[in-house]
């Protein structure tokens, strides 16, 4: 469908073709793939595209292309897929299958009214939760047409994709169509072709974080479409004309051409302009082209230029104003220079975006205004569809028609509201908001909710469900600078409180108090107000992030019989959920569940989705810190399933509660089912930073992942997020561990806890697992320092042990809201315990079967840790049975988790721990280790790097770096440091003496 004819012939690509019609043969055979195309503007993408689009149709497979446009600052959701939807629609033989999918009729329905799947309409406050829907639908329709058909996909210029459309791709990629089985057998599965401009992906680029997710799927090839070969180029050069080109115009076109196909066409078609006239830059080449062309012609790609890349023939002629026969006339100059393609659609589209975007930016100011003015007329008098909103928006705001941009922009929003696209909501709100002061008077919305303010925090709560915390934070900051003196106190004092939970979200404590405390001042609590409730449920929010327990359980209980005098259902469960995990044991006893339970049920009662996923988080919560993570897994389903529902899966407890669910999957060891849930979520929502990565990385660390560090440096990149610092803190801790790096161990830890301590000073809970961690390290080097006679290392190591210690013992005790942390938080101090006793005195049996009987509440895999840490320090007791069954236990656990970094420390302690034959059992061990590899440990032991070491034996540093890995795998150890200590306690190498005294 729609292919479009192309006059140059194709050259070259034999290779990446074969690739892509081997794609299409598999899925023919039924194995779904896609392939990402790759290239610089003008390279050959779309040529490329359509060449195998063309094979895949003779071959008898269903093409279907949608492309993504440029609108400026204006967003189209689902613009490609809605293109596609079109073409099926308008061919009979897909009737029925479009029939039995009502998200067609949902994306190109021409009322203003979204339906549901059941066809009725869309209620707003469930709006989000049709998103999903959404998504499955689409996935559900392209599966269905793929048992009717052999499917191919093409969707162009992925760059400039609307956020919807990247998240559609998303889900179809990784859990849609793809992952989906197709009838009873394997049959044909939808293939898919994808093209974006690789010059076009600056670093901030919304498209390069996608990409990064799809390339990394198994079902997701990227092919990169490199430069022509100048071989290629020459060919294309001479078949480009009818007569014989001269070799040095050839080999010139081919130098500037620079293997770009693109540049090669437009050099040939302008060679007959003035040698002098030929300028270096592309735009001017495709200028020249224009101006060749009768005046007629110009003028119609003038108009198609502020149309857009493609055009349909109707709007195009209504926009020129043009006879028919002068228009065709034009359009055949057009296309015979090959500035525009026929689509077999009745379109028209530029042949390059580049050709289109050169016209449009020759366009005087005056002229392009009409153009726009003439579009946003033509497209208003078809009927104000809904779909058709955001690009009025567009034109009218390009023609300086700014009353009815901004009516146009209002209208856009509510559509992309109603089809579950925040991301868009928000970009249209605040077109309207641009637009407010410049628009006349009269065409600004009128009515409750239409005000300037309103709709600022109609717009925070759009960036707030679309995961941009600090983008709700200026929007509402605009809205209280919006607030004039005279303003109504209910609504100051609203902006207030809003402004206090949006400052809460990126972690802005002090200032929320401040403006929490405003807030209820500017309301007396008699007479009884819904404003003042909220307003005083917001400060008990407040309060306690700061520490002010006692203000916080005052207003809590006040407001509370407020609420319950006014009925206010709703607030009533905020503030019992505040209340639960306030008063008493917290929210993990079962007074506090009970609340918590309470709560959920009003708050559904009262349907209010955020408080019931607020106390939903808090029951799951609280069942993890009680020591019961499998008990949090229902409480996280609900909780997420309502998210879905309402469409706040970004907003801040449905990311709360994303993390826990993949937490709580790595901590019972359910690491497989961890990283599947991982990707599923991803498929829906975009990365969420520490939210949707975290317990991933803590898996790929434990499995040995090379990539796990770097990801974990990425998340520090940009602006300061706490759970992406939490998260980063963890890996990078860890990750300097088990390298055996004390130094950095100690740093990460350090920065980690400053970077995540609040404004009142409360350090955080995990500050003792990450104590407890960088101790490991700490311990060994005390250790190795001890045995190599360094004791004034080892005495400097075990000071920084003690130091380190008490501030998790404090943190242990109260945790970050005064009360004392539950079972996981004592199982870390046990270890971290047990981790200082190692560095300042040496390994300590008792502790470390104390710490192991801590981490016995449910996580396998730190358990298994801390029995290899137990079997080493039984080990050096001589109790070497004991040591060998901890060993053996813990070895269980690593294959099955697939841990091998410590199933190799498994292997090597149990190794080391068999009971030796005869009297030198002590050093039976030495034969092991070639003479080189004696000397090399011994220089390991004086704490020579890998260049020391070379210099000093005569080898290079690459020999001494072998021998060193060498001599890790002998005596199985994971790092520099556990080798020296291991050589020291099974006597390879004997302790320098120390000096005289």
């Amino acid at each position: 469908m729609s292919q479009t004819v192309f006059a140059t012939p194709f050259v070259g690509r034999e290779e990446e073709l074969a690739r892509l019609s081997g794609v299409l043969e598999r899925a023919r055979g039924g194995e779904a793939r896609a392939v990402l195309i790759a290239g610089d503007a003008g390279v050959g993408k779309t040529r490329v595209l359509n060449e195998i689009a063309v094979r895949a149709a003779r071959s008898g497979m269903t093409v279907l292309t949608g492309h993504c446009v440029d609108l400026g600052d204006v967003g189209l959701p689902y613009l490609p897929f809605t293109e596609i939807l079109g073409l099926l629609a308008a061919d009979g033989r897909f009737a029925s299958v479009l029939a039995a999918h009502p998200v067609v009729d949902r994306l190109l329905g021409t009322g203003a009214q979204a339906v549901r799947d059941d066809g009725g309409p869309l209620a707003g406050s469930d709006a989000g939760g049709g998103r999903l829907r959404l998504l499955e639908g689409m996935a559900s329709l392209f599966a269905d047409l793929s048992e009717v058909t052999p499917l191919l996909l093409v969707l162009e210029d992925l760059h400039w994709a609307d956020p919807s459309s990247r998240d559609l791709l998303r889900f179809l990629l990784s859990r849609g169509f793809l992952q989906r089985p197709t009838g009873d057998g394997p049959g044909h599965r939808p293939a898919v072709l994808a093209s974006y401009r690789a010059d076009d992906l600056h670093r901030r680029h919304p498209f390069r974080p996608l990409l990064a997710e799809l390339v990394r799927l198994p079902a997701v090839e990227r092919l990169e479409l490199r430069p022509l070969a100048d071989a290629e180029v020459a060919r294309l050069v001479r078949a480009l004309e009818d007569r014989p080109l001269p070799e040095a115009a050839v080999r010139r076109i081919v130098e500037r051409a620079e293997g770009n196909a693109f540049y090669a066409e437009e050099l040939v078609a302008a060679r007959d302009a003035e040698s002098g006239a030929v300028p270096s830059g592309l735009a001017d080449l495709l200028l020249i082209r224009v101006e060749q062309l009768p005046d007629t012609a110009q003028q119609v790609l003038r108009t198609a230029a502020v149309a857009g890349r493609r055009v349909d023939h109707d709007l195009l002629r209504d926009a020129v104003g043009l006879p028919e026969e002068e228009l065709e006339s034009a359009l055949r100059e057009a296309v015979g220079r090959r500035l525009l393609v026929a689509g077999d659609d009745g379109t028209y589209a530029f042949r390059h975006a580049l050709a289109r975007e050169a016209v449009y930016l020759d366009l005087l100011p005056g002229e392009r205004s009409r153009l726009h003015g003439a579009f946003a007329g033509l497209l208003a008098r078809r009927g104000h569809r809904a779909d058709t909103a955001a690009e009025r928006a567009h034109h009218y705001r390009e023609s300086h028609d700014l009353g009815e941009a901004l009516a146009a922009s209002l209208e856009a929003a509510d559509h992309a509201r109603r089809v579950g696209a925040p991301a868009e909501e928000l970009h249209h709100l605040e077109a309207v908001l641009d637009l407010w002061e410049s628009a006349p008077a009269p065409a600004r919305p009128s009515g409750e909710g239409s005000d300037r303010v309103t709709l600022m925090l109609r717009a925070s709560a759009a960036a707030a469900h679309a995961g941009e915390a600090h983008r709700a934070v200026s929007l509402t900051r605009a809205a209280l600078a919006g607030v004039g003196q005279d303003a109504d106190s209910e609504l100051a004092a609203r902006v207030r409180y809003t402004l206090a939970g949006t400052l809460m979200g990126v972690d802005s404590l002090t200032a929320a108090f401040a403006y929490s405390s405003e807030a209820l001042a500017m309301i007396p609590a008699e007479p009884p107000s819904p404003t003042w409730v909220w307003a005083a449920a917001t400060h008990v929010l407040a309060a306690r992030q700061v520490g002010d327990v006692a203000t916080a359980l005052r207003v809590a209980r006040q407001a509370l019989g407020v609420a319950e005098r006014l009925e206010l259902t709703d607030a009533r469960a905020d503030l019992l959920v505040s209340l639960a995990n306030l008063e008493g044991g917290g929210r993990r006893s079962p007074e506090g569940r009970a609340l918590l339970k309470e709560a959920r049920e009003l708050a559904r009662r009262g349907g209010n989705a955020p408080v019931e996923m607020r106390a939903l988080f808090s029951l799951a919560i609280g069942a993890y810190e009680a020591g019961e993570p499998a008990e949090c897994l229902p409480w996280l389903a609900e909780g997420l399933d309502r998210a879905r529902r309402a469409g706040l899966l970004s907003s801040p407890y449905p990311l709360e509660m994303r993390y826990l669910q993949l937490l709580v999957l790595y901590t019972l060891g359910r690491w497989d089912e961890c990283l599947r849930t991982a990707a599923d979520d991803l498929a829906v929502l975009p990365v969420s930073g520490g939210f949707a990565l975290g317990p991933t990385l803590y898996v790929a660390l434990a499995r040995g992942e090379r990539g796990a560090v770097e990801r974990a440096h990425a998340l520090l990149e940009g602006r300061h997020d706490w759970m992406a610092a939490l998260v980063a803190g963890i890996v990078l801790t860890d990750a300097a561990a088990l390298s055996g790096d004390a130094e950095a161990a100690v740093a990460r830890l350090r920065s980690s806890v400053e970077s995540l301590t609040d404004e009142a000073g409360s350090r955080p809970d995990v500050a003792v697992r990450l104590t407890a961690l960088a101790l490991t390290a700490v311990a060994d080097a005390a250790d190795a320092a001890r045995r190599g006679g360094d004791e004034s290392a080892a005495r400097r190591w075990s000071a920084v042990a003690t130091e380190l210690l008490e501030p998790a013992r404090e943190v242990a005790r109260h945790g970050q809201t005064g009360v004392p942390q539950g079972p996981e938080g004592r199982a870390w101090l046990a270890r971290a315990e047990a981790e200082c006793a190692w560095a300042v005195t040496g390994p300590d049996t008792a502790a470390w079967e104390k710490t192991v009987q801590a981490f016995g509440y449910g996580d396998p895999y730190e358990l298994a840790r801390c029995r290899m840490r137990y079997a080493q320090a039984l080990l050096a007791a001589g109790r070497r049975e004991q040591a060998t069954a901890e060993a053996r236990a813990a070895r269980e656990t690593a294959a099955r988790l697939g841990a091998t970094p410590l199933l190799e420390r498994a292997d090597a302690l149990i190794r080391s721990g068999r009971p030796a034959a005869g009297p030198s059992a002590g050093r039976g061990r030495s034969a092991v280790l070639t003479a080189r590899e004696q000397e090399v440990l011994r220089l390991l032991a004086l704490g020579r790097s890998n260049r020391q070491i070379g210099e000093e034996l005569f080898i290079s540093g690459k020999t001494a770096s072998v021998h060193v890995s060498n001599i890790l795998a002998k005596v199985g150890a994971a790092s520099r440091t556990e080798a020296v200590a291991i050589a020291y306690r099974e006597r390879l190498i004997d302790p320098e003496p120390g000096p005289a005294r």
